[in-house]
């Protein structure tokens, strides 16, 4: 699949995630497997761009082509505007969000809450395609309700509007992320449209991204939270996908990337804010080498970046640790 100049085989993408889809991470991920990685969504309210919250998710240095920002609102022009500012940051690919579900960017009218309103859908996309040159994607829901699956209808506006990619989750608005995703109107998308179209939703293992793959005939695939302390996801599925052998990293190899992405972290936001941040991610790093609360508990508890470091340093030379987790 392309992506305007950018070629792709069946690739695997880690998706936008607040507080999660840092630089960081991204690279991280990148490392491990992912062929692109989609930065956090920022407003298209210029006036908080200017921000530490909105400058750190603008950061881009040493991350690898192509550099994808995703922007979310309501009104056609600031959502142009914000396009060209990300454009001229340095992304190579502009994303538009119209699929984040979270109650505090619904009740402005953005993300899923667009999807009731389709004619308003047509006029952003359009809007934001013709005030860039680098390709526009795409990522949405199903539609806005079970009732309301529109999600066909969108992805035709997407199109002829000019996007270049196509993200669909498989849900509504309305389920949230609960219950399980569907992924029948993925594939009626994929057989309305011919832009790739990328399927995301509850993709956590090689035998479902497989089952997804068949199922919907998505050109590709977007993991999201089954990569919360779990980066190695992508490292499984690219092996799947080229028909490679894939071993899963030992315990002392998940302590150094758990260390080195808390160094860097901590590099990024500063001791402090680092320190703080650090704590969800080795939580989910803990959970997902198979539970330990206590570890978690242990860890959670550190004040000093210093210190966290110095525990992990710990944690990788202690056999009895290794057993806990």
């Amino acid at each position: 699949m392309n992506i305007g100049p950018h070629q792709f085989s069946s690739p695997v993408i880690l998706a936008p995630m607040a507080g999660v889809s840092d630089l960081p991470f991204r690279q991280l991920c990148r490392r491990l497997g992912a062929d692109y990685a989609v930065a956090e969504m920022v407003t298209s309210d210029a006036r908080l761009w200017h921000t530490d919250k909105t400058r750190t998710r603008l950061a881009f240095d040493g991350e690898a082509t192509p550099r994808v920002i995703q922007i979310a609102g309501s009104e056609p022009r600031a959502m142009a505007d914000a396009a060209r500012r990300a454009s001229d940051l340095g992304a190579d690919i502009v994303d538009i969000n119209m699929g984040c579900p979270a109650k505090k960017v619904c009740n402005r009218a953005a993300g899923s809450a667009l999807l009731r309103d389709e004619t308003l859908v047509r006029d952003i996309l359009r809007t934001v395609c013709a005030a860039v040159d680098v390709p526009v994607t795409l990522k949405t829901r199903t539609g806005w309700s079970p009732a309301a699956r529109n999600g066909v209808t969108v992805a035709r506006l997407a199109e002829d509007a000019g996007i270049r990619a196509l993200t669909v989750h498989g849900r509504t608005r309305e389920c949230g992320y609960r219950g399980q995703a569907e992924y029948d109107t993925i594939a009626a998308i994929k057989q309305a449209v011919g832009i790739p179209v990328i399927a995301n939703g509850d993709i956590a293992s090689p035998a479902q991204a497989a089952r997804v793959l068949a199922h919907t005939g998505a050109d590709g695939l977007m993991i999201g939270r089954a990569a919360h302390g779990n980066p190695w996801i992508f490292a499984a599925l690219a092996a799947a996908r080229d028909g490679r052998e894939y071993r899963a990293p030992s315990f002392a190899e998940r302590v150094a990337v758990m260390r080195a992405h808390v160094t860097a972290l901590q590099e990024l936001y500063g001791d402090v804010a680092g320190t703080r941040i650090a704590r969800k991610h080795v939580g989910w790093y803990l959970e997902a080498a198979g539970g330990a609360a206590q570890l978690k508990s242990d860890f959670n508890r550190i004040e000093t970046a210093s210190a966290q470091l110095a525990w992990l340093d710990g944690l990788a030379v202690n056999p009895a640790w290794e057993q806990a987790a």
